[in-house]
């Protein structure tokens, strides 16, 4: 086992208000996506040629369709080096929650997830296929207007078999060593990968040959909810306003951490922290935990779970999700190599789990297992302000340090 912490040194997360607060929800968690049976019905592809796009150049790309089952035929784009001769191995990408489309395409022109990664495998050798998934008819993301396909029963669970099928579609190809499928998942994605690999007799899929985690999903969906719609306020409050680390915050602490923040930002808190009604003892001062905690956490809704007000177009999904291993339980029962990533700042799929399910690996005595915590970095893996981040590309080092572990295990 590796533990790393990188020396530089989220997924798609929307903004909702709950009785005026907004509370960052992500793919880690929400935004509910694809679902389908496990058909895996190959539709043939038409060669395209390695376009002079940038950071494709010597790479060629086949454009082929999947069949999900139930009404859906996806679209996805199956990559190998130029020249390259006889059966490869191949990284499938598992998207994080949401309609994502086979980039897994940021929003605010970030770039995406998946091309980079895409394209550094093929630097190794390595042949690679990315997928639209089911309600996705085209890169943007496009959506379809099918609700069957949107909103699918069991929708989690759904996710899973439509990965299945990319997987026996992959194991089929001529120029794929069925042997060798590697599984990289992002946040949800992560969740997937696990699961699939943990009993691939159940899915009808070859045992993946190694698993790559960004962003893990060490935790269960009540508790990272949790974290996400509340818990990270009062981190916010702990971190940027507590100036002197006493748990409480005076007048001027509380008007000074305002400065700075985007106004929407400090509007929410200045309307918890600047309101009498918060300071219950009457002291003149806030604590964070006992006094600002409560109001937050009613407003978030949390305590009602799964019926968070403002989430019930997620209520489907997170009671699905809520039915499966995360992957702290199901990863253990992999005995292939495991390497996890997780940025130090991610507060959607937070670090420590990320270290508590390496930790559960090596319990079960999996020997080749790797993590790397990175400074600086939150959920899409790329360097952003902590309470504030901007989703971009993958940095440049994880890129590498996912290509140093392809090539380690090719």
């Amino acid at each position: 086992m590796r533990t790393e912490s990188a020396n530089s040194v989220i997924h798609m997360t929307t903004a909702r208000k709950h009785r005026k607060l907004a509370v960052a929800l992500t793919a880690a968690a929400v935004l509910a996506g694809g679902v389908g049976v496990a058909n895996a019905d190959v539709i043939q592809g038409t060669a395209v040629t390695a376009n002079q796009q940038s950071g494709w150049n010597g790479i060629v790309r086949k454009q082929v369709q999947i069949d999900f089952g139930k009404g859906w035929v996806t679209k996805a784009e199956l990559t190998v080096p130029a020249g390259a001769k006889g059966r490869l191995p191949l990284v499938i990408m598992l998207h994080g929650s949401g309609r994502n489309d086979m980039n897994q395409t940021l929003p605010d022109n970030g770039g995406s997830t998946f091309v980079p990664l895409a394209q550094g495998a093929s630097r190794e050798g390595y042949a690679t296929l990315r997928f639209n998934k089911r309600g996705v008819t085209d890169v943007g993301p496009v959506e379809s207007t099918d609700p069957a396909q949107l909103n699918p029963e069991n929708p989690y669970d759904q996710i899973q078999q439509d990965a299945a099928s990319v997987i026996r579609f992959a194991a089929a190809q001529p120029n794929v060593d069925a042997s060798k499928i590697y599984l990289l998942g992002h946040s949800e994605g992560t969740n997937v990968a696990a699961n699939l690999a943990s009993d691939p007799a159940k899915y009808n899929i070859p045992k993946p040959a190694g698993v790559i985690a960004m962003g893990v999903v060490g935790k269960d969906i009540r508790t990272l909810l949790t974290l996400q719609l509340y818990g990270r306020l009062l981190l916010q409050m702990h971190d940027e306003f507590d100036v002197d680390a006493d748990g409480q915050l005076t007048a001027v602490e509380s008007t000074d951490g305002l400065v700075g923040l985007p106004a929407e930002a400090a509007e929410q808190f200045r309307s918890v922290l600047l309101d009498p009604a918060t300071d219950a003892d009457h002291d003149g001062k806030i604590a964070i935990d006992a006094e600002a905690g409560p109001v937050l956490r009613a407003a978030t809704g949390i305590d009602n779970y799964p019926d968070v007000p403002g989430l019930e177009d997620l209520k489907a999904y997170v009671t699905d999700i809520a039915k499966f291993p995360t992957v702290t339980e199901a990863l253990p029962t992999f005995t292939g190599p495991t390497l996890l990533l997780n940025g130090e700042n991610d507060l959607q799929t937070p670090a420590r789990a990320a270290l508590a399910a390496d930790a559960a690996v090596a319990a079960a005595g999996n020997r080749d297992h790797t993590i790397i915590i990175y400074p600086g970095m939150a959920h899409t893996m790329n360097i952003t302000p902590k309470f504030a981040p901007e989703f971009r590309e993958p940095d440049q080092r994880v890129v590498t340090d996912i290509r140093t572990w392809l090539r380690s295990h090719r």
